[in-house]
């Protein structure tokens, strides 16, 4: 990770740093672009396809539930556009969430769709006060796997279970919690998945990835269709719109191609780790970390809002610092040589693996009580 030879990064939450392998691939696109142009098109639809199986080998399901997509707001906007909903139907979401997953579910209203916000306790999203909330007209629960703002990571396997007994579908933006949790959809049936890599995954701004269950394919309308969602996709002469039978008829035209690249490169750092590590090392180390950061902010005297059982807490560490705006040591902390965010109302650390005690320890020290 060459951000540490500059800054100690603790923003992952908001944008991630290239890690070296996802660099590397887009300046070797960069050059083979440059000077071979579309001679090297095979090779660069091979990496796209690379892409594809490491995205299947990181969430434990098949290549052609994947699809590929430029930000998590497509991958909502697909199933919350692509639905076929009827008047009356509702989806249950939590309070508070990110924007992306919030508007493309109110802009269903129109189709008669009605809207439930579940409201937190506190920083908890409770899986009884989101079942609660569902009736015979709930088609779908949406909801961030990990409070982009709290922190706060939900029991989903508890709550794919018990809203698949009552026959409704989930929804899961990924995005604060793929490249640090275990994700495996063998054992947690997530109907619907969506995920941006350039906060926690390190890859670039602009490519991601989405999960839709082979037996949902034709459960949503394919509203944005174009040469490469039918089967005989490079018969231009002869066109006919007979949709693949995978994920990728969601993929209207050209690939991301330099996106692509380097998300896989991305990828395959996680993926190695992993077998090598086992599926919870960077899980274990962020958490070590997290715990650390909470433990010496609270020496201070400063609060956090990540007082959670283990099992809920996440890389995001919320803290407030009494009598100063979140903004005055956001910037304080910048000109120390520590990035974070403002969220909420508080100052957002967002702690990867690769950070570690020294990080951890100037940004606590940079803070002017």
């Amino acid at each position: 990770m060459p951000i540490t030879k500059n800054w100690t990064y603790l923003d992952h939450a908001a944008v991630g740093p290239l890690s070296a392998p996802a660099a590397q691939a887009i300046c070797r696109y960069a050059g083979e672009a440059e000077s071979q142009g579309d001679t090297m098109w095979p090779t660069w639809a091979g990496r796209v396809d690379e892409l594809r199986r490491a995205s299947a080998a990181l969430l434990g399901t098949e290549t052609d539930e994947i699809c590929l997509i430029p930000n998590t707001s497509t991958g909502i906007n697909l199933i919350a556009e692509g639905f076929r909903w009827q008047a009356g139907d509702s989806v249950v979401l939590p309070e508070g969430e990110f924007p992306s997953n919030l508007f493309p579910w109110e802009n269903q209203a129109a189709r008669g769709v009605t809207i439930r916000k579940v409201a937190r306790q506190g920083d908890v999203v409770s899986v009884d006060d989101l079942l609660a909330a569902c009736d015979a007209s709930t088609k779908l629960i949406s909801l961030s796997w990990v409070g982009y703002a709290s922190g706060y990571r939900i029991d989903l396997e508890r709550l794919v279970g018990e809203a698949h007994d009552r026959g409704i579908l989930v929804f899961l933006d990924a995005i604060q919690g793929l490249g640090v949790f275990d994700l495996d959809l063998r054992k947690i049936d997530v109907d619907f998945l969506a995920a941006d890599g350039h906060k926690w995954l390190l890859g670039p701004e602009g490519m991601g990835i989405a999960m839709i269950r082979r037996k949902h394919f034709d459960r949503l309308r394919c509203g944005n269709v174009g040469w490469n969602s039918v089967k005989n996709a490079f018969n231009y002469a002869k066109p006919e719109l007979e949709l693949k039978n995978a994920a990728e008829r969601f993929e209207p035209g050209s690939a991301n191609m330099v996106g692509s690249a380097a998300l896989a490169a991305s990828l395959d750092l996680f993926l190695t780790i992993r077998d090598h590590h086992g599926p919870d090392a960077i899980a274990s180390r962020v958490l070590s970390l997290t715990d650390e950061l909470r433990e010496s902010l609270l020496e201070r005297g400063i609060t956090t809002r990540q007082d959670a059982e283990q099992n809920h807490r996440s890389g995001i560490v919320t803290f407030e610092v009494p009598g100063r705006s979140p903004v005055d040591v956001r910037n304080e902390l910048l000109k120390a040589g520590c990035v974070v965010s403002c969220r909420d109302g508080g100052v957002r650390a967002s702690v990867h693996a690769y950070n570690n005690s020294e990080d951890l320890s100037r940004l606590v020290n940079a803070i002017k009580a």
